[in-house]
């Protein structure tokens, strides 16, 4: 009997610090209000919008590509007019230095010149490459309808990455007190401008 008192003592003892163990490990739970959780919930938006915008800006440069490349073939066809498509060739190589940056589209007048400059070149282009006059050829009809699918992208992208700036802008508001208190680099941030006009 007397052995099986400390051996009983003992298993209480284990039992009791088991319990314990578990209580603690369930409140290490991070405070959905506290500074901790606003940095780790910027952090998502701001991949997030991350992830949108290089999608968005990579199917704009690929159909800058596609658009040098069809100009390529069209330099090689016997009656084409040369002078023409090196006109077209700087007006594309161009449009890179007059897009937008996720800071410069505060201006919505610059979204809407380099939407303006980038159409412009591509009806000239489109005019060339699809002649109404007969059949064009193979590789420049293929990558005229690249171009043209990632030109009917263009919304869908903005439309999306609007949605993502659009939580984080939301999150910066309503999260202010934690948020001024997760840091310099936290603080710092400011809301996103957006494609759609704000009224």
């Amino acid at each position: 009997m007397k052995k099986l008192f400390p051996l009983a003592f003992l298993l209480f003892v284990a039992t009791f610090t088991a319990c314990k163990t578990d209580r603690a490990n369930k409140t290490a739970v991070v405070d959905p209000v506290s500074p901790a959780a606003a940095k780790a919930q910027l952090d998502v938006f701001r991949d997030t919008i991350e992830v949108r915008w290089n999608q968005m800006i990579a199917s704009d440069d690929a159909k800058m590509r596609d658009t040098k490349q069809v100009l390529r073939e069209l330099q090689k066809q016997p009656n084409a007019n040369t002078t023409q498509v090196r006109q077209l060739t700087r007006a594309n190589d161009r449009l890179k230095t007059l897009r937008y940056t996720q800071r410069t589209m505060t201006a919505s007048e610059r979204i809407d010149a380099y939407d303006a400059a980038q159409d412009s070149v591509l009806r000239a282009v489109y005019a060339v490459a699809l002649p109404a006059s007969g059949p064009a050829n193979e590789t420049v009809q293929s990558l005229t309808e690249s171009i043209q699918a990632a030109d009917n992208q263009v919304v869908g992208y903005r439309v999306r990455y609007d949605q993502a700036a659009k939580q984080f802008n939301n999150y910066l508001k309503v999260h202010e007190p934690e948020i001024s208190k997760a840091g310099a680099k936290y603080k710092q941030l400011q809301p996103l401008p957006l494609f759609e006009l704000q009224q």
